[in-house]
């Protein structure tokens, strides 16, 4: 009650407002837009415009250290936010310098002026003007124009990419290369990536046209300065220019260089795709890698320091100074490679007989033979991948068995129609594929003849035709099952995986299964492994995947087994697992029994006569893999004969697939003597019948002759 009394309590507020961030931005967002209102005291003009120098260094100073771009995302936010500020400010300074004239006392803007005006008179102006016209012609024709290029040629590039990097990431996940969550931040990168360089595409436009109205802002306050100073205030127009002229020279460096520090970060941001550290690392990292260069270098101004007029006192320290440079990375090379070959010689240097550890086998792998490649290939759809993951998913559903990732490769050594599916290593099923055909496959005996190539379905060895795309109207009205060539694939891995599923799972899986239970069912868990090792665990699952049976409700086979537990292991030494097996099989008897019944629950089967069930119980040998039968060869043959004979009775009055109902102790007899005859036999015991389940017996399986006839 208390732990729901605390979820269902409100959530107290961090304050009226929210936290102080979501005070302080709307507000100095506000307050910048009113500055373009309001008239401001010089000494917060003055505050003010040292804040936007510094902001715009930080800028500047986090793109150098940033190592990919999307981890400075609200850049492109940023640019619109300073541009806006510095503007504020030049309308604000604006105001002030027309409105005082000579008594202006901007601090920031007087010292600005007089740092790079100087104090010569007019030349110090003209200076000053060309200065700042110098400092707007790079920063719009080289700096900008480069960086909104560059900002457009990105966002086409990386949207056009987009779907080829999502595809690829998805073969990668489907083939077991990367995890699921890895799958998806990968995607989530590629994602906040196009967003970036398409913001910046837009956002580079508000540098241009900052570079574009400071030109216009420093223009209209030298002409408007000399017609307030000359007309209205009575100065000449010499006192004027030499005012005002000074104040806009340093109005307009002031505020133009934040502006090019913010388009310099830029320029830097966006050329800096393909990075893979910051800048300093990367600029360490890529003129280091060849000391001859530096060599090269100190002999080019070597030379030059001997040609008469060049200054040999410049020239020649920076020449000892590569020289050096080049003797240093020389130097530091030799010792990696000396420590690398050391390292290489201390593991080698010695035979003790030991190998290195070897890499294991993939637990699932498709091989395709090169004539298959466009199947998995992600410009051409990547059909066969999509039907990859489907199966997966469909089989963790049908069976309760996640199956590991399936790793896709070529294999030269096929033929270029053929693949192969390997489990752990070892070949469990291959086919051959005609690409841009069909595979119509003929489930009930058609007669009609329809033109192509005649092979057998890889999954059910049914007859089957190769038909092209111009026949295949035609095999399906027909009534062929027309199957495209990745649905063969995936089909035939699906009932590779249903027929061998008990193999796939190995303890690594089983281990995973159960602290996935633990989480909800502890209990249960706990008990099961007080009463049983993981593996004799496994051993039940795999007997049960080994039969088709889903193992999907874990909780009933679990219960199952920790009840029976100490009964098998006292009453059968040699394997106690095939009795854990039988009880989590009436565990589940709902389950298999609506497996196998009709829709009206009516459960259509074969029986065993009486006498020849108990010979087959009275058969049974125990062995370390689980009882078999032991009949005599001539009764085991006859047993045989006469079973396949009921089944094919029953397959043909449309009864598929077979099932018999045996008692407790001849069922798994009964199975475990026909698998490999007939493995599609399904046998229920008694105990696995529920009661809501009517069972229709049509026909009983006996070694009378005239019986099975």
């Amino acid at each position: 009650m208390a732990d729901m009394r605390a979820a269902l309590a409100p959530v107290k507020p961090e304050g009226f407002f929210g936290t102080k961030s979501d005070i302080f931005m709307p507000v100095g967002v506000v307050a910048v837009v009113m500055m373009l209102i309001i008239p401001i005291p010089t000494v917060l003009l003055d505050a003010l415009m040292a804040i936007n120098l510094v902001l715009s260094l930080l800028i500047l100073l986090i793109v150098l250290y940033t190592r990919k771009a999307t981890e400075f995302s609200i850049f492109p936010t940023m640019l619109l936010v300073t541009t806006v500020f510095g503007l504020a400010l030049n309308v604000s300074s604006t105001r002030l310098i027309l409105t005082q004239g000579a008594s202006f006392s901007g601090r920031m803007i007087r010292a600005f002026s007089s740092f790079v005006v100087g104090t010569s008179g007019n030349e110090g102006l003209v200076v000053g003007f060309v200065i700042f016209i110098v400092i707007i012609a790079v920063q719009a024709v080289v700096i900008t124009k480069g960086s909104t290029r560059i900002a457009e040629v990105a966002a086409r590039f990386t949207l056009d990419k987009m779907p080829q990097k999502q595809m690829a990431i998805e073969a990668e996940f489907n083939s077991g290369a990367i995890t699921e969550d890895e799958m998806r931040r990968r995607k989530e990168e590629i994602e906040q990536e196009s967003s970036f360089y398409g913001a910046m595409d837009g956002a580079s436009k508000f540098i241009a046209g900052n570079v574009k109205i400071g030109i216009f802002i420093t223009v209209v306050n030298i002409l408007a300065g000399i017609i307030i100073g000359a007309v209205l205030r009575g100065e000449t127009v010499v006192q004027a220019i030499g005012t005002y002229m000074a104040f806009a020279i340093g109005d307009g460096l002031l505020s133009q260089f934040p502006s090019l520090l913010v388009s310099t970060a830029t320029g830097i941001i966006v050329t800096r795709s393909v990075s893979t550290g910051t800048f300093a690392e990367d600029l360490s990292r890529e003129f280091t890698q060849e000391p001859r260069i530096y060599l090269i270098g100190a002999a080019v101004f070597f030379v030059l320091a001997l040609i008469p007029g060049f200054p040999w006192y410049v020239l020649i320290p920076l020449a000892l100074l590569l020289g050096f440079f080049a003797f240093r990375l020389t130097r530091d090379m030799h010792r990696k490679r000396s420590a690398a070959a050391k390292e290489g010689a201390e593991d080698t240097h010695e035979d003790t007989g030991e190998m290195s550890p070897i890499v294991p086998l993939d637990p699932l792998s498709l091989e395709l033979g090169y004539g298959l490649i466009p199947l998995v290939d992600k410009d051409k759809g990547a059909e066969l991948m999509e039907r990859i993951k489907m199966l997966r998913r469909q089989s963790a559903l049908d069976l309760g068995l996640v199956i590991p990732r399936i790793r896709i490769i070529d294999n030269m050594a096929l033929d270029p129609a053929e693949y192969c599916f390997k489990i752990n290593g070892v070949e469990f099923g291959r086919g051959k594929i005609r690409m841009s055909h069909y595979l119509c496959v003929n489930p009930a005996g058609i007669k009609d003849d329809i033109p192509g190539e005649r092979t057998i379905d890889p999954a059910f060895g049914m007859p089957a035709i190769w038909v092209s795309e111009e026949d295949r109207d035609e095999a399906e009205r027909s009534g062929y099952t027309v199957v495209d060539p990745p649905s063969v694939i995936t089909t035939h891995l699906t009932e590779i995986i249903r027929q061998h599923a008990g193999e796939i799972l190995r303890r690594q899986e089983t281990q995973q299964i159960l602290e996935t239970l633990r989480k909800d069912y502890p209990a249960v868990v706990e008990e099961a492994f007080k009463a049983l090792s993981l593996g004799e665990i496994q051993k039940v699952l795999q007997g049960l995947l080994h039969e088709q049976v889903s193992i999907r409700n874990m909780v009933p086979i679990l219960e199952a087994c920790s009840d029976y537990a100490a009964i098998a292991k006292k009453s059968f030494d040699y394997y106690p697992a095939a009795f854990l097996i039988e009880k989590a099989r009436q565990a589940l008897a709902r389950q298999l029994c609506l497996q196998y019944a009709d829709e009206d629950h009516k459960l259509h089967c074969l029986t065993v006569e009486r006498n020849l069930e108990q010979k087959i119980i009275d058969s049974a040998v125990q062995t370390s893999s689980g009882p078999i039968s032991g009949l005599e060869p001539a009764l085991h043959a006859q047993w045989l004969k006469a079973l396949a004979h009921s089944v094919s009775v029953m397959k043909d009055q449309g009864w598929a697939p077979p099932v018999i109902i045996a008692s407790e102790q001849a069922r798994y007899l009964i199975k475990q003597s026909a698998e490999w005859e007939l493995p599609e036999l399904i046998v229920l015991s008694v105990r696995e019948i529920v009661q809501d389940i009517t069972v229709v017996p049509i026909g009983e399986i006996t070694l009378n002759p005239e019986a099975n006839s």
